[in-house]
């Protein structure tokens, strides 16, 4: 099948907002590639496998994200659109960089697995490793194995963003913990709190590709019985109140998000939230506090930082 590659190069700070912007646009699948990611997997004393130095230097210094739209999809009103949106993120306080745009024809075979060659097992905390299911990884004593294929969804685990999510899921989720999973992508968060023994995850992303990936990531780890993949708008589609919301997705949506996760947590219960560059890390840290959480602590990696806060009795 033809698809068209639409690939917006940019900054590490701005990378998922234009994740965001080729998935509303209607993207089958959008890949995210930043060299930042790739050294750190071959800098972490975590990682147990290297990206080969020459696949880093081939991929410059630019991030580069990427969408796939199926060829009948895809018109000039489309990329204009993609690139006015582009363009605004810096009314939003978001460097997009050079923010140019490129395009080309590719097909499914091409693209779905080239990028297959830089994703390696990684240990994300203290017990979760992500293995991707084509690596082979001799598990160690204490080590709760993902076996993760993001196919066309993003959240391979390699990511500053999600790392920090893992090490504080690991420290906050009990036996007793039910986990809202918000802007799930490949489902790793959500898993990643089924293997650390919550009683039951909700994983809800607005993708439907991000949602099926999810579902199929979820049958290979075994772990259907404890966890829903719902497809929606951040927390408009679940019901019940969480112990642990976790939402790896960017500052705007995180600010605009809080009063909502305060109203969906109980009582003492921990919102997790990333993907927030460290230039907004104090914007978010006042909406959290004001929306009736105490900051907990603060993560930081790389330009990224995570933020762990409890709900308290009042807002």
């Amino acid at each position: 099948m033809k698809y068209i590659e639409v690939q917006v190069t940019t900054t590490t700070e701005a990378s998922d907002a234009i994740y965001n912007i080729l998935s509303e646009a209607g993207a089958a699948g959008v890949v995210i590639e930043d060299p930042n990611d790739f050294i750190l997997m071959n800098t972490d004393e975590k990682s147990w496998d290297y990206v080969e130095q020459e696949l880093i230097d081939s991929l410059g210094t630019d991030v580069k994200v990427k969408g796939y739209f199926p060829n009948e999809e895809y018109s000039d009103e489309k990329l204009k659109d993609i690139q006015s949106r582009v363009n605004q993120l810096d009314e939003f306080g978001l460097d997009k960089g050079a923010g140019i745009i490129t395009t080309k024809d590719v097909y499914d075979e091409d693209w779905a697995n080239a990028w297959k060659q830089y994703y390696k097992p990684v240990k994300a905390g203290e017990k979760i490793v992500i293995k991707p299911t084509w690596e082979e990884y001799q598990a160690q004593p204490g080590d709760l194995v993902i076996e993760m294929d993001p196919g066309m969804a993003f959240g391979t685990g390699t990511h500053e963003t999600t790392i920090m999510c893992i090490k504080l899921l690991e420290k906050y989720v009990t036996p007793d913990s039910v986990v809202f999973d918000v802007g799930s992508g490949s489902g790793i968060l959500g898993i990643s709190a089924v293997k650390l023994g919550a009683k039951h995850v909700e994983c809800v992303d607005i993708d439907n590709v991000a949602c099926k990936v999810a579902k199929e990531n979820a049958v290979h780890n075994n772990v259907v019985e404890k966890l829903d993949v719902k497809c929606g708008n951040l927390l408009d589609v679940v019901k019940e109140k969480a112990d642990v919301i976790v939402a790896n997705i960017i500052a705007d949506i995180i600010i605009g998000f809080t009063p909502d996760a305060w109203k969906a947590i109980n009582l003492g219960g921990i919102f997790i939230s990333s993907g927030i560059i460290k230039d907004r890390k104090d914007e978010v840290l006042t909406k959290i506090s004001c929306s009736g959480f105490e900051v907990l602590e603060v993560l930081e990696m790389g330009e990224w930082c995570a933020i762990a806060a409890e709900r308290k009795d009042n807002a």
